[in-house]
């Protein structure tokens, strides 16, 4: 394991229905691919070595002699190797027979875990050839040549990297109280599950939402590997199965119905496991008393540089094409209830919003209109404001006045440039310097002017900052980085971007789509320094402080899941590709943990506002963080990469 990845393995091996000697040899064929891959486990599936569909055949001596010969010949085959193998085969223990996935690594039989639910419904008779684990007493045995003691007491394996890992058979994980329930909660970081599951009308569809909603609720890595082609087709026929989840999600899937033999690969991030556990209180509560036996593995030894293989996403806050409408809708509604909740406590019926014609005051403005709406309130309660100064453009200034217009709010213009320029005066700052005082007196007379307002209204100052923006501390401090109720707090600048695309496109705001994808696709700016000769944005924020989808990037693994500079940077690589060069990642990973750090004092005393997503930087509940706390760790480590 580096970097707190592991790489798994889900194998479909070709089979013959009773012919062992076939059947090993396609398996061992499958674990040295595996091994060449670089997997430290692979699982194959239930009875593997036989073949699951044998029937009463499991009655046979012959059969069960040349099972446990057939293991013999796979500890010879793996006595080289690292790779912890898991395979499906009859055991007989005393006048039991059972259905087990045996664990070997290296020629040493490291344990057997017996199958705890047989089905006995359908074309599915296990219970006429085998026993239960309840059937079992802890028993002492030989196996293959090897002394050991099966029994039905629940078992973790773990490698020397320390990641644990517990086996459930097919039918196991469909019960009421799977076995891997107990074994999550005694530590297992993964489950293994040998399947054999035949294909019906809508079974697979439920199968991936139910071991979904396993890994899922056990915050578990879950590796499955079901028989396939080879297996008997008398009354079912077999899909070959291959799914690899991550708490809930699919990492990667085989070919169902592949006449071929298969092998899955992909890596399972334990460290993001361990975190959601460690942050989750109802899982802390749930494993308290759980306890397994827990058997010694070695890791897999390699002088390969890591390769990060898996996928990952870009854009992590940012929904599938598919989900895109109903998460937008969603945000909405949030932020729209959340508005509502303030409204209606303070008994008030006017809102102050600062229009600037940029994306997130755009944001706020649509979640205001939508509020009034919903409260049937008369719209013209929304005051927009827009106070162009030394930097605004004409397009930014023309869109927010349409928008203000068509949406029928009440709206003014408070041009502030006379005022600021009368303060340079009282503060003997010369006009003429560009710097942050020049910057920072724009932002708090826009702000000095929306209270004054609210005020005067008797209203809410609505905040339009964003998520993006207060892990970047790109707000002037008392300026707009202060509000009476700040709806976007939540929502990441990548994110905006869509949801304002997502209203564009409804029929109620017709009127305003033109305006509306002209917003999105103006460039960020705050406008506070003159325009170019041709009247263009000048000062880009992207170009100052890095791109928001590079930042966003940064901030859902570095919030969510607690990463340091180095893994978050390989898996930038992995995300973007050739999108950034290698030096232009570390760069604004270092500006991005420079400034986090140094601008928590801004986020100690946000306004109130409504959480959207699992990220959220409130500093009454998500993120609380001391705001002279050191950086000297993360950028070190930023030095280093």
């Amino acid at each position: 394991m580096k970097y707190g990845f592991i790489k798994v393995a889900a194998a479909v091996p070709a089979v013959r229905v009773a012919d062992v000697e076939y059947n090993v040899q396609e398996i061992e064929r499958l674990i040295g691919l595996a091994d060449g891959e670089g997997a430290e486990v692979v699982c194959f599936p239930e009875l593997c070595v036989t073949g699951y569909s044998c029937q009463d055949l499991f009655k046979e001596q012959l059969l069960l002699s040349k099972a446990e010969d057939g293991l013999i010949s796979l500890l010879d085959f793996t006595r080289k190797l690292d790779i912890i193998c898991v395979v499906g085969m009859p055991v007989q223990i005393g006048g039991l027979l059972l259905n087990c996935a045996v664990v070997i690594q290296s020629g040493t039989l490291l344990g057997v875990v017996p199958k705890t639910y047989l089905p006995n419904y359908n074309e599915f008779y296990e219970k006429r050839w085998f026993a239960s684990a309840f059937d079992l007493n802890p028993t002492e045995t030989y196996l293959a040549g090897t002394p050991i003691t099966v029994s039905s007491e629940p078992q973790l394996f773990q490698t020397g990297d320390g990641v644990k890992f517990g086996i459930e058979i097919c039918e196991d994980v469909w019960a009421p109280i799977p076995p891997s329930n107990n074994l999550t909660m005694a530590g297992a970081d993964i489950i293994l599950n040998c399947s054999a599951s035949d294909e019906l009308i809508g079974k697979h569809r439920y199968l991936r939402s139910l071991l979904a909603q396993q890994s899922a609720r056990t915050i578990s890595g879950y590796v499955y590997a079901s028989c396939g082609f080879g297996e008997s087709t008398q009354d079912v026929v077999y899909g070959g199965n291959a799914m690899i989840f991550e708490n809930g999600k699919l990492l990667a899937e085989g070919d169902r119905y592949s006449f071929q033999p298969q092998l899955l690969v992909s890596q399972i991030d334990v460290e993001r496991l361990r975190t959601e556990r460690h942050t989750n209180t109802t899982f802390i509560c749930a494993q308290r008393d759980a306890e397994a036996i827990v058997v010694d593995a070695k890791s897999k030894q390699s002088d390969d540089p890591f390769q990060l293989v898996r996928d990952i996403d870009p854009h992590p806050f940012i929904p599938s094409h598919t989900e895109m409408a109903e998460t937008c809708e969603e945000i909405l509604n949030i932020q729209t209830a959340g508005l509502a909740k303030r409204l209606t406590h303070t008994h008030c019926e006017h809102v102050v919003v600062g229009i600037s014609g940029g994306l997130d005051s755009t944001l706020a403005l649509l979640v205001c209109v939508r509020t009034f709406d919903k409260l049937g309130l008369d719209r013209k309660g929304i005051i927009g404001v827009t106070m162009p100064g030394f930097g605004t453009t004409d397009r930014t200034h023309d869109n927010a006045a349409s928008l203000m217009q068509t949406l029928a709010i009440s709206q003014m213009e408070i041009p502030i440039g006379k005022a600021v320029m009368q303060h340079f005066e009282d503060i003997g700052h010369d006009a003429t310097r560009h710097d942050a005082t020049y910057e920072n007196a724009q932002a708090r007379e826009r702000t000095q002017i929306l209270m004054d307002l609210a005020n005067k209204f008797n209203a809410l100052v609505v905040g339009t900052g964003d998520l993006s923006e207060l892990a970047l501390g790109w707000a002037t401090y008392n300026g707009d980085h202060m509000s009476m109720y700040g709806v976007n707090a939540g929502i990441p600048k990548t994110l905006i971007q869509y949801v304002i695309r997502y209203i564009a496109l409804l029929p109620m705001f017709s009127a305003q789509r033109d305006t509306l994808i002209d917003i999105v696709n103006t460039p960020i700016s705050p406008e506070l320094t003159p325009a170019d000769e041709q009247g263009n944005i000048k000062q880009k924020t992207e170009d100052l402080v890095g791109p928001y989808e590079l930042h966003d990037f940064f901030l859902y693994y570095f919030l969510r899941f607690g990463f340091g500079p180095a893994k978050i940077y390989l898996m930038a690589q992995k995300a973007f590709g050739d999108a950034y060069p290698k030096e232009t990642i570390k760069k604004w990973l270092t500006t991005f943990c420079r400034r986090f750090f140094s601008q928590q004092f801004k986020r100690s005393c946000l306004p109130d506002g409504p959480k959207v997503g699992s990220v959220s930087l409130s500093p009454r509940g998500d993120w609380r963080m001391p705001s002279d706390a050191c950086s000297t760790l993360w950028l070190k480590e930023c030095e280093e990469l």
